[in-house]
C-alpha cells in the first residue's frame, strides 16, 4: 500500500494549556505512522480563509461543519476570542493509510462520545445543548478527515510555510522592562514511536516557557563535529581530572597480571595514561558524534556528501521566556543521570553521560552559534515542511 502524508495541528489553546507534550506522546505511540516534519505557525487571515473553504467543501453533518468553522474563526485567528497568541504546532506524519489512521484511531472524531482512548477524548471537549447544537468545542488537534481535503490542506501549509510559519520569537508580549531570552534544546536521538519525546516536553512545561520554534533535526557528521567542538575542547582541558584516573586504574588492573622485570610505579602508569590522551579523547568525542548522527565518524571523509549514510532523528525546540537558559539547564539536571536530582529530566530519561536525553544551550552566545549550525534561524528562504509536502503532492 502506498504511503500517505497527513498532518496534526496542535491548537493554540492546547499549547497555551501546556498539553503539547501529552498530545505528542499520543501521536508518536498510538500508531505506526512516522513523524517526518514539525513547524510552528501563526496562521494569517488569508491562510484561515482558504482553510475554511476546505472545511466548507467537506461532506459532514452541518452541526459539526459549523462547529469547526466557528472554532477556526474564533480561536485560530490573531484576534482570537480568548485574546491569546495564535501559535499552533504543525506535525507531519507519513505511513500506510495515514489519513484514516491519524483521524480515526489516534486523534478521534469530533463527534465521538467522551472517552480517553483518543487525543480528542483526553485533551478535547465538546458540550452539546439539548436541541443538538454545539455549545462548546475544543478539538485539541486539527487534522484532515478525508484524502481529498488532506491534499488541499497540506497545500495550504506548504503555500504559507514561510509567511505564516517558522520561528515565533516576537509575537509574545512579556511586558515592559522584561528581557526575555531564547533557549535551544535538542531532544537527542529517539526511536520513531518512542513517547519519551512527548514526556520530556510535558516535563518542560513546568517552566511556563513558550515554544516558539520546532523542527526535526537530521544531524549530519559535519554539523555534529562543529556543534560539539567545544565538548572536545573540554575533554582535552579536563583530561587529567575526567579521564586520567580511570585510565591509570585500568592500566594497573590489566598490567598487574603480567610478569615484568621492573616495578610499575604510579609515575610510570601516569605517563602511560598521558600518552593515551589523544586516542581517549577522540574515542569519547567520536562516540558522541556516532550517537547524534547514527554514523561512524570514520565512515565520512571531510568532503563526503552529508546526504550519504544513515542518520538518526532529533527534535530541536526553541523556548522563550525570562531566564530560560539557566532554568532549563537546572530542570534537565546533571549531565550524569546518576548525579541528577530526582525531579530532573535526566534522572528519568537519560541512560548515561553520553546518552543524556536532552541538550540545552549554556549561554546566549551558544544559542546563536548552535542555531546557526543546525539552520534554525529566521532568515530562511525555504523549509523542510514545504519540500516534504510538495514532494508528496507531486507524486499523488
Amino acid at each position: 500500500m502506498k504511503k500517505e502524508l497527513t498532518y496534526a495541528l496542535i491548537t493554540p489553546y492546547s499549547l497555551l494549556k501546556s498539553r503539547t507534550g501529552g498530545i505528542i506522546c499520543r501521536l508518536l505511540s498510538l500508531s505506526d505512522l512516522e513523524l517526518v516534519g514539525a513547524r510552528m505557525y501563526t496562521p494569517s487571515d488569508k491562510f484561515l480563509d482558504e482553510y475554511i473553504k476546505t472545511i466548507e467543501a467537506q461532506k459532514m453533518k452541518a452541526v459539526w461543519k459549523k462547529a469547526m468553522i466557528d472554532y477556526v474563526n474564533n480561536m485560530l485567528r490573531k484576534s482570537s476570542k480568548l485574546g491569546m497568541q495564535n501559535r499552533a504546532m504543525l506535525l507531519l506524519f507519513e505511513g500506510k493509510n495515514a489519513v484514516d489512521v491519524l483521524h480515526n484511531k489516534v486523534i478521534g472524531s469530533a463527534s465521538d462520545p467522551l472517552r480517553g482512548d483518543t487525543i480528542r477524548g483526553t485533551f478535547g471537549d465538546t458540550i452539546m445543548s439539548e436541541d443538538g447544537k454545539v455549545d462548546y468545542f475544543e478539538p485539541a488537534v486539527l487534522t484532515s478527515a478525508d484524502k481529498a481535503t488532506n491534499i488541499k490542506q497540506l497545500k495550504l501549509f506548504a503555500k504559507y510555510s514561510l509567511s505564516d510559519g517558522g520561528i515565533m520569537e516576537d509575537i509574545i508580549d512579556f511586558g515592559k522592562n522584561k528581557k526575555p531570552e531564547t533557549s535551544l534544546i535538542i531532544l537527542k536521538p529517539f526511536e520513531k514511536h518512542d513517547p519519551r519525546a512527548g514526556n520530556i516536553i510535558a516535563m518542560m512545561s513546568r517552566t511556563g516557557f513558550y515554544i516558539v520554534g520546532i523542527k526535526l533535526l537530521d544531524m549530519n557528521m559535519k554539523q555534529a563535529e562543529e556543534f560539539y567542538g567545544p565538548v572536545k575542547d573540554y575533554f582535552n582541558s579536563s583530561f587529567d581530572d575526567k579521564f586520567k584516573p580511570d585510565l591509570v586504574g585500568q592500566l594497573k588492573t590489566s598490567l598487574k597480571q603480567k610478569d615484568f622485570s621492573f616495578e610499575l610505579t604510579d609515575e610510570l602508569l601516569n605517563n602511560m595514561a598521558t600518552q593515551m590522551k589523544k586516542p581517549k579523547v577522540d574515542t569519547e568525542f567520536n562516540s558522541i558524534l556516532q550517537y547524534m548522527t547514527g554514523t561512524e565518524p570514520s565512515a565520512f571523509a571531510e568532503t563526503k556528501e552529508t546526504s550519504d549514510g544513515k542518520h538518526t532523528l532529533c527534535i530541536a525546540i526553541l523556548y522563550r521566556g525570562i531566564n530560560t537558559i539557566k532554568t532549563i539547564r537546572d530542570l534537565l539536571g546533571a549531565t550524569d543521570p546518576k548525579k541528577a536530582k530526582y525531579s530532573s529530566i535526566r534522572r528519568f530519561y537519560a541512560l548515561d553521560i553520553r546518552k543524556n536525553a536532552v541538550h540545552a544551550s549554556d549561554s546566549p552566545e551558544s544559542v546563536i552559534r548552535e542555531r546557526k549550525i543546525i539552520g534554525f534561524n529566521k532568515d530562511e528562504k525555504t523549509c523542510d515542511i514545504k519540500q516534504i509536502i510538495n514532494r508528496y503532492v507531486k507524486k499523488s
